[in-house]
């Protein structure tokens, strides 16, 4: 079951109740865990871009959209590979800035999954 989120501020997100501090990804079953961050941080030196291995590891097979919370200010982006990647899965791509994408998430139907970075 998707869990709804209930608020974002700078530097935490709060869903279900729940207060987290740090990026998160919000799974097809619903599940709330910290994003890998290392996995972009390692190939830009930054988690402003998502990198093609963070796409893979996020991706769940027959998920329909990636709805991406970009940061406060909206300053996370994907990288083409990673955009290339999930295009050719057939997932539909949103990308918002955080307080946004929450609203986008508790209205979003059908297979989403949910990256949230909660700074910038």
């Amino acid at each position: 079951m998707k869990p709804t989120i209930d608020t974002t501020s700078f530097g935490s997100i709060t869903i279900a109740g729940a207060r987290f501090e740090h990026d998160v990804v919000i799974n097809l079953s619903g599940e709330v865990v910290k994003r890998k961050k290392k996995l972009s941080k390692a190939i830009y030196g930054t988690s402003h871009i998502i990198s093609l291995d963070e796409a893979r590891h996020v991706y769940e097979d027959d998920a329909e959209e990636i709805l991406i919370g970009a940061g406060q200010f909206g300053r996370v982006k994907l990288s083409e590979e990673a955009e290339r990647f999930l295009r050719e899965k057939g997932c539909q791509i949103t990308l918002l800035p955080t307080p946004e994408a929450i609203r986008a998430w508790n209205l979003a139907a059908g297979a989403t999954i949910g990256l949230f970075h909660v700074t910038c």
